[in-house]
Parts: C-alpha cells; structure tokens; sequence
C-alpha cells in the first residue's frame, strides 16, 4: 500500500526490513528512489532528530560513483527518512549467499570499488561505521569490471551514526554489526576512519573464504576474538594480497592502510588474480565452534546463542530480517571477558576435507595416528626381535670346520 513520505515521496513498495527501519521503492519529484524509513521509535526521539537535521549536509554533500547518494533527508510527523539513489541490482550478502565465495578477481573489484568510495567519504569527514556485505549494492546496469564484477556502491551511510546517539548508546554500550566490528571499538574507543578498512578487509576475507575471520558463536565471543586473536592465513592466494590484508586488519589502527591506499593496491593486483578459481577451504564447522568457543557474555535466559555465518543478529531470539541489518546496541565485555584463553578461538581456514585444529576431529584424527605409530611400532619392535633371534640362532648350531686338510 503506497504511503506519502513529506510533501515530495511516496512510498509504493517494501524492498527490504531492518532493525533499523524499512526500505521502499518510492517516487520523487526526479523519479525512482529509495526510501528508508526508520522506525518509529526512532522519530520520535527528538535528540536523533536533531542529529538527524545536523547530519543533513555531510550526508547531502557525499557524490562518488561508488556511494549510494542521499537525496533528501525527511522530518515530517513520525516520519524520519532518508531518501537515496535507487540501484538496480542486489546486495552482496545475496550474492554472497548464492555463491558461498566469489573468485578473488572479482571479490577484489568489488572492495577496490567499496575502498574508493570510503576514501571520498573519509575526505568529507564521514564514517561510514557499519560496512558490511547487506550495505554494498551491486549495480546490475553497470559496466561489468574485473573478474565479470558489477560496480559496487556503498549505502547506509550515516545510519549507524544517527542511532548511536548518548541517550540511546552509554559508555558501556557499542554500535555495530560483530563480525565486522574494529577492536578499537570493542574497547571503548571512538569510531575514525580505520575502523571502515577494518571492516571492509573483513569483507574482503569473507568474499574469498566464505566466513568471516572472527566471527560464529554467540557475539560476545565474536568480540572478543576481535581483540585477541590473529587472522589466520588463506592458502591459495598471492603473498601480496594476504599482507595486504593483514595490514588492514591490525588491531592498532595507525598500522591500517587509509582507504584511497587500498583501492589503489588492490587495483595492482587484479592482474596477478586474472583466472584465478575461488579458493578451495573448508568453513568452520558449527559444532566444533561450539565445543571450542565458549560464550564470552552469556545469552539471556531461555535463548540460544545464534550461530551462522556472516552477521551475527544482537537481538537474541529475533528472526533474521530480509537484510540482516544489525547496526543495533550491547555491552561492551569487561577485561576479563575480552582476556583470551590459552588455546584461542579464531576460525582457521584450512584445505578442504582437513579438520580443524583443536577440533572433536581433528583430535579423533591425532588419535588415529598414535594409534597408527604404536602399531607401526610395535610391528616394528617384532620386526627387530625376530631379525635379532634369527641372528643368533645360528650360534646355538656346532660350529663347522671350514679348513680343507690335504692328505698325508
């Protein structure tokens, strides 16, 4: 049912639901757009709304053709909605979801086009602080690029933001989506500019390995991984492009590449990917996270800790939405949640087919082989016993003159 957004929209048809609000196809004074409408309880806290008006023109002022522009920001009654470009195309956790992982030629591209856009944004002082898969649009009626990669545009700019406001979010609490979450963040500190190549370098590994490097469990532990654990390494692609990712997913924010850096070394490598198959590993298994990752906060009373791969939803017991937009609030964990363990819990890609290291198989698989050595060994110690009784057997026969006496 088509509902009038201001003076100047309408609204005629849902595309997508968040938990920040709902996503329309609307009509404007220029044609098509997109409408999102933030929830109601959102309009009328008239602490956002004032963020909300101050916010109008950086938002207004971001023109890049790797950024979903913001048309026109609306306060009218309850209503509270950005107006934005309408990209003919789908979001890349779809295609993500259909292709379970993407070549690397292509997975590049794509954040290349992404690192550009954030670099124009970083310059305009804006960050971005929720880059994800569900916020990067894929235009479909856009020249194809490498690796047949359609252009990448980056929306939701300033949601995270707006929601983030002292009334709604304390000292104690963070914004964001877990899987993608800088540590700095999880620590307390203020959002800048490192925290989206943070996250868009976690992007960048989940495209190539399906999963994404810290993420699975109950979002507690997924934080806590952030700060304490290391990226484990992706076999299969250049050295190059590994370092560059470690690079950007340091936990020191001075040691990440700043955005116009990335774009431009990602680009250097697209050669060097041209034919490349997207990369052969397993992801982690479910029940061998749960038997190796405790939850570092514990899930309220009578729900399951969630566990899949991607966004981690904070709401506990909530249906994943359309979009699993998940720029929603929590504790941050104390120092004693955020201490790692001995053993560690980060998600260790590995060759397709080999089980994970401190896994229930890759343990039945060490004891396979202790049970293989000792057989191995026991064979062999028979092996030496008989070789050793053989051998001295032939003492116990008498002993043989072998002199040849001539007769007389």
């Amino acid at each position: 049912m088509a509902r009038k957004i201001g003076s100047r929209y309408t609204a005629n048809q849902i595309l997508g639901r968040g938990s920040a609000g709902t996503v329309w196809l609307g009509e404007g004074p220029d044609g098509p757009v997109a409408v999102k409408l933030l929830r109601e309880d959102l309009a009328s806290d008239q602490e956002l709304v004032g963020r909300f008006v101050q916010e109008r023109t950086a938002l207004l002022g971001l023109e890049h053709p790797h950024i979903v522009s913001v048309r026109d920001l609306v306060v009218d009654g309850n209503d509270l909605a950005l107006v934005m470009d309408l990209v003919r195309g789908t979001d890349l956790r779809t295609r993500l979801e259909r292709e379970r992982r993407l070549a690397p030629e292509a997975a590049v591209a794509i954040v290349a086009d992404v690192a550009d856009g954030l670099a124009a944004a970083h310059a305009a002082g804006v960050v971005h602080r929720d880059v994800k898969p569900e916020n990067i649009l894929l235009d479909m009626q856009g020249p194809l690029g490498p690796g047949g990669a359609h252009p990448a545009l980056l929306t939701d700019f300033g949601v995270a933001k707006l929601i983030d406001s002292p009334k709604r979010t304390r000292a104690t609490k963070i914004i964001g989506t877990p899987d993608y979450l800088a540590p700095e963040i999880v620590e307390g500190l203020p959002p800048r500019a490192a925290v989206d190549i943070y996250a868009l370098a976690t992007v960048l590994y989940e495209l190539l390995a399906g999963f994404t490097p810290f993420g699975g469990g109950h979002p507690g532990a997924v934080l806590r991984r952030h700060v304490t654990e290391t990226v484990v390494p992706l076999p299969g692609i250049p050295e190059e492009l590994w370092q560059l990712l470690v690079q950007c997913l340091a936990k020191a924010p001075a040691s990440r590449l700043r955005a116009s850096e990335l774009a431009t070394r990602l680009r250097e490598q697209l050669p060097l990917l041209a034919g490349m198959p997207p990369l052969d590993v397993d992801e982690p298994d479910p029940a061998e996270e749960a038997e190796q990752e405790p939850a570092a906060v514990p899930a309220p009373r009578g729900t399951e800790p969630v566990r899949r791969r991607g966004a981690v939803s904070l709401v506990p017991g909530a249906k994943p939405d359309s979009n699993r937009d998940t720029h929603t609030s929590m504790r941050v964990p104390g120092p004693d949640e955020l201490a790692g363990g001995a053993r560690g819990t980060a998600r260790a890609p590995r060759a397709a087919g080999a089980p994970r290291p401190g896994s229930a198989r890759h343990r039945a698989a060490a004891r396979r082989r202790r049970i293989t050595l000792s057989v191995a060994a026991v064979a062999l110690a028979a092996a030496l016993g008989v070789g050793a009784w053989l051998a001295t057997s032939g003492d116990d026969r008498p002993p043989q003159d072998t002199h040849s006496t001539s007769a007389p």
